[in-house]
């Protein structure tokens, strides 16, 4: 049985790194993404898209708290992400994964501006 914590530090490594391939090699093809209150992404390439967009420079993150019970993930912490003026937006951020075989197969994301 992988450890899903694991699993998912190793993807937020690639994600920091700017390797967004990497990181979409920890995806399931199906991957469902739901921002609550925003969008949601169905598919793998759906999320490669919304990266390209998104992280116009990779993020940087601080992940204050890994829980884990089954095949959920839960994270928490805080993200910075440069706009297209390149000015960075603080957020704060609550990521639920459920993870299926091994692989990132659905992300359920709070995302909210702090600053």
């Amino acid at each position: 049985m992988p450890d899903n914590t694991v699993i998912l530090e190793k993807a937020n490594a690639a994600i920091t790194a700017g390797d967004y391939e990497g990181f979409l090699s920890f995806c399931t093809e199906d991957t469902l993404w739901t921002f609550v209150g925003d969008k949601t992404l169905q598919g793998k390439e759906a999320v490669r898209q919304w990266m390209a967009t998104a992280y116009l420079e990779p993020p940087t993150f601080m992940v204050e708290n890994l829980i884990a019970g089954g095949e959920f993930v839960t994270a928490l912490g805080k993200i910075w992400l440069e706009g297209e003026d390149g000015q960075l937006t603080d957020y704060s951020y609550c990521d639920v994964w459920r993870f299926r075989e091994g692989k990132m197969a659905e992300l359920k994301a709070f995302v909210i501006k702090t600053a």
